[in-house]
């Protein structure tokens, strides 16, 4: 399927002579190295040729005589073309001339001007003072423990109880298995406790036997309890209490290469700015991106967002094998859902980035070849292939251009983040 708002349409027509010509050259080629039974190479009649590889006779000659004509064509239309042109109309036979109509899509010209004026707001990217504290609570949450509580007293948030239930599904049959758990830690107050386990345990002592009905949320995480009611018989075995340590230099130095508390909360702080800093930038330029788009709006060819649906799709099948998911498990995925759910964000990616390429045009913006090389580099090591085999194969297909092109959207990306 193809974008209308950008396609054009070439019809091509070649003389018979030049098509008898191809038709020639093609099938002395096949008669030259086949091997047909009965016949010693190259002196295979060319009936007998025309009649075994009529099919691929006729590909190789239209890959012989259409590409230059096509690209003339398309030159003189005055249009830069993307993806693969699709042929509706096709006459070819031998001694014959050639018509040729096919429809291909290229990049629209759209105008930038003024895009220096496109602005989005630049947040801070200061740690403050609470986004330190949550960092260092957390880093205590880490290493905390949980140990059990000896006296006796009553469960206050903040505990956990350790509790064996049974329960029953709302309105399920008599012969319906029950929900069991045993040794099951709640905690009082949690925010992934159900709030009916919080109300009923809060108050409770070891050894006491409750009786709670919880309602699950519709968005449970747990599909068989989402929107269900339960009814549970629970029994308090023991009260558990979360015991945090203290943030002294004995702590920094259990958590690793650290000196002391001050060194811990030095390198902590310029983690968490190196952190906040690519989140800010990321998030801006995301804005900015959509701001330019909303700015100067085009059509983008269909083909560019099904290649980048596809590059979606790529990582994110990569990420779920890296979490486990086997090929098997992958070929179950509703597919055509997947792509429809990446389809508005594909899109966007197609405009900002053919926008920061015209962007980079104006600006002037320059990649060197030690920069190419380095991002080379990088990819050698991460892929585990040789650097020599993997600048060969780039090379061939294309991807140093790519990263070349990549690299520079990426400058002109911080150029403008960097303006704001």
């Amino acid at each position: 399927m193809l974008n209308p708002e950008c396609t054009r349409e070439v019809l091509l027509d070649i003389p018979a002579e030049d098509v008898t010509k191809a038709f020639r050259g093609v099938t002395r080629n096949y008669q030259k190295y086949a091997k047909i039974p009965g016949f010693r190479p190259g002196k295979a009649p060319e009936s007998v040729i025309k009649r075994k590889f009529a099919n691929e006779i006729r590909k190789d000659v239209l890959d012989q005589v259409l590409p230059e004509k096509f690209s003339k064509a398309v030159n003189d239309l005055g249009v830069q073309p993307v993806g693969q042109p699709q042929v509706t109309e096709l006459n070819l036979e031998d001694g014959q001339p050639l018509h040729v109509k096919a429809v291909f899509e290229y990049l629209p010209e759209f105008s930038i001007e003024g895009y220096q004026d496109v602005k989005v707001a630049k947040p801070s990217v200061e740690v403050t003072d609470e986004e330190f504290q949550a960092e260092m609570d957390q880093l205590r949450d880490s290493r905390s423990t949980i140990e059990p509580v000896e006296e006796d007293r009553e469960l206050v948030d903040g505990d956990s109880a350790l509790i064996s239930y049974e329960g029953k599904l709302e309105g399920a049959g008599e012969d319906a298995s029950p929900i069991k758990g045993e040794e099951a830690l709640v905690e009082i107050g949690g925010k992934d406790t159900v709030e009916a386990f919080t109300s009923a345990l809060r108050g409770a002592k070891v050894g006491q036997t409750l009786n709670v009905s919880a309602s699950y949320p519709a968005e449970y995480p747990q599909a068989t309890l989402a929107g269900k009611t339960v009814d549970y018989t629970i029994d308090v075995k023991a009260i558990k209490k979360r015991s945090v340590p203290e943030l002294n230099d004995e702590f920094a130095k259990e958590l690793g290469e650290y000196e002391s508390l001050a060194d811990l909360e030095a390198k902590v702080r310029e983690h968490l700015a190196d952190r906040k800093q690519r989140s800010v930038e990321g998030e801006t330029k995301d804005q900015l991106f959509h701001a330019l788009i909303e700015r100067f709006p085009f059509p983008v060819p269909e083909s560019l967002v099904q290649e980048q649906i596809d590059a979606r799709l790529e990582r994110g099948l990569r990420a779920l094998a890296g979490q486990g998911m086997s090929a098997e498990q992958m070929r179950k995925l509703d597919f055509g859902r997947l792509r429809a759910a990446q389809r508005d964000s594909a899109t966007a990616e197609v405009k900002s980035g053919l926008l920061l390429a015209k962007i980079s045009q104006t600006e002037n913006v320059e990649v060197s070849d030690e920069e190419v090389q380095r991002e080379v580099q990088i990819a050698a090591m991460q892929t585990g292939e040789p650097l020599e085999t993997l600048q060969e194969r780039l090379t061939q297909d294309g991807g140093l251009t790519r990263i070349r092109e990549q690299l520079k959207r990426e400058k002109t990306a911080q150029l403008l983040y960097d303006r704001l």
